[in-house]
């Protein structure tokens, strides 16, 4: 593959709003949950975080590693990881890029710290946090229990 064609390629891989994230997103609305997207939080809350913890980076509102979705209310927090990005143990993600390999594994190892170091800070902060794989999201109804558990129920004035 031409240096030009591997570039067009990669420039369409897409940070938000992936098809893992989407079809999580479809789960959590049909069961009734209601969230924000992309590690926003309301002001309100941005304010008592704030409040609470003075000295806490919180850069244009968003919450530490903005994560995929957010449920403020219950300060809890799920991230979908891409297995290949986020150097997850299964075998896409073990999968290393035979051209500029050096490249690949700082950049994935960078990632895979700064996602702990996301995490501890939302932890310091009074959140919890969920990662859900790429790879697990094949079948619905276990990952809908998996964020059931983490979630607790859905909001009774939500439900119809």
């Amino acid at each position: 593959m031409s240096q030009q064609a591997r570039s067009q390629l990669m420039g369409r891989i897409r940070g938000k709003d992936t098809k893992p994230e989407l079809s999580v997103r479809r789960l959590l609305h049909a069961a009734g949950y209601r969230y924000r997207l992309h590690g926003r939080i309301p002001r309100g809350t941005l304010e008592n975080l704030k409040s609470e913890h003075p000295s806490a980076t919180l850069r244009g509102g968003k919450l530490p590693g903005a994560p995929d979705i957010v449920f403020s209310a219950r300060r809890k927090a799920v991230f979908i990881n891409g297995c290949f990005w986020h150097l997850h143990d299964c075998p896409a993600g073990r999968h290393a890029p035979a051209t500029n390999a050096r490249f690949w594994e700082d950049k994935r190892n960078r990632t895979r710290e700064r996602d702990g170091q996301n995490a501890e800070a939302l932890k310091a902060l009074g959140w919890e946090s969920l990662v859900l794989w790429e790879c697990d999201l094949g079948d619905p109804q276990a990952t809908m229990e998996t964020l059931a558990r983490f979630l607790g129920p859905p909001s009774r004035r939500l439900k119809s």
